[in-house]
């Protein structure tokens, strides 16, 4: 079974091309598109004021890596089909007295417009708004100080913050983003084999012939999983040493701890393809249903949006998701070096998982055999 089934995968060009070619494409595409940060939001300025201290103002915007000022409309009733077309996402409007308004020690008003149906955008695009702003205001009237009372400047008391990033000096959202593409295309490329493998067989009828002969259905499962047990292991390695090597993410920690958290992932996700083949007739049955499961695995482990973030009825959910003790891992073992004295939880819930829906499958197989 073992024979046969490595021949079968391994013969057809376009199947040894799909094992291996598109976790690399897939690498690729996510390593440089997936990311937290906002930057060279599309930003439009209605100037009223037209002083130094409002172009000022503009110029902090316009070098800062987070806005583009590409627009200078010249009336706010531009504003609204700007942002309804999409060329810009914040409008600021600097009404007139803005300088004098800074001059005399007053609050300047300034009002900001911003396209909300982006919310993520918005908020982070908020946040960049108030920075730029503060570090303005700051500045200005640190000036007026100086300029009103040299003595008192030089007393005043400040608080600076000393920012110390562990494990991620640069703040890298690839750092945090590279593991976790890892343990989602092993995931995708396995549970897709597994339960396609035993749907093929039955949908073409092959299914009936191997039963006749004397194989054990034992052997016949390890047969049908043993190969894409090897295929996985080799994949993952691909994609680790690729996603190490072209991206230069650091891997710190053991080797070891890696395989084995590996390894017992690759039994999880072999046992849910496993599963999948049982409640499956056709391959687009198999298709439709391995969907449903990975879509939900991936929002649930983590990848993008922190599990503390979600429902505490979610949270719960995300225990039973192999995933997101395999990110934990990845993230781990790459990051922060760690070993199998920080890990051994999530190894030992990845174990007791596989270990269920193993069981759970085996017994399953066995039924629709029957």
């Amino acid at each position: 079974m073992l024979i046969k089934e490595f021949i079968q995968v391994l013969r057809d060009k376009r199947t040894r091309f799909m094992l291996f070619g598109p976790p690399i494409v897939q690498m690729l595409i996510f390593g440089y598109a997936a990311t937290l940060e906002i930057k060279h939001v599309p930003t439009a300025i209605v100037d009223y004021d037209n002083t130094q201290a409002s172009r000022d103002l503009i110029s902090r915007f316009a070098a800062s890596e987070y806005f583009t000022v590409h627009l200078l409309p010249v009336d706010q009733r531009q504003i609204p089909m700007l942002i309804d077309r999409g060329d810009v996402t914040l409008a600021m409007q600097i009404n007139a007295g803005f300088a004098q308004n800074l001059g005399k020690g007053q609050t300047a008003h300034i009002q900001l417009i911003v396209d909300s149906s982006s919310s993520n955008t918005a908020l982070i695009g908020l946040g960049y708004v108030n920075q730029v702003a503060g570090n303005f205001a700051q500045d200005y009237q640190i000036s007026r100080l100086k300029r009103l009372s040299p003595m008192m400047v030089s007393g005043m008391p400040r608080v600076l913050l000393d920012h110390r990033p562990w494990y991620n000096t640069d703040l890298s959202d690839r750092w945090f983003f590279i593991p976790g593409v890892i343990g989602n295309l092993i995931m995708v490329m396995i549970v897709n084999l597994t339960a396609f493998a035993v749907v093929r067989e039955r949908e073409i009828g092959t299914l009936e012939q191997i039963m006749v002969t004397p194989i054990r259905r034992v052997e016949f499962i390890l047969g049908k999983t043993v190969p894409f047990f090897l295929i996985g292991l080799l994949d993952s390695i691909l994609v680790t040493v690729f996603g190490t090597l072209w991206f230069g993410v650091p891997l710190r920690g053991s080797i070891g701890v890696l395989a084995v958290g590996t390894i017992l992932f690759l039994v999880c996700v072999l046992a849910i393809g496993l599963f999948i083949s049982t409640i499956s007739r056709t391959q687009q049955q198999a298709l439709m249903t391995a969907f449903f499961f990975i879509m939900p695995a991936i929002v649930f482990s983590g990848f993008g949006t922190p599990i503390s973030s979600m429902p505490e009825a979610m949270q719960w959910l995300t225990y039973l998701n192999p995933l997101r003790y395999f990110q934990e891992i990845l993230r781990s073992v790459y990051l922060k070096g760690v070993g199998l004295d920080v890990l051994w939880r999530q190894m030992a819930a990845m174990g007791l998982l596989g270990l269920i829906t193993l069981t759970i499958s085996v017994f399953r197989f066995q039924k629709s055999l029957d």
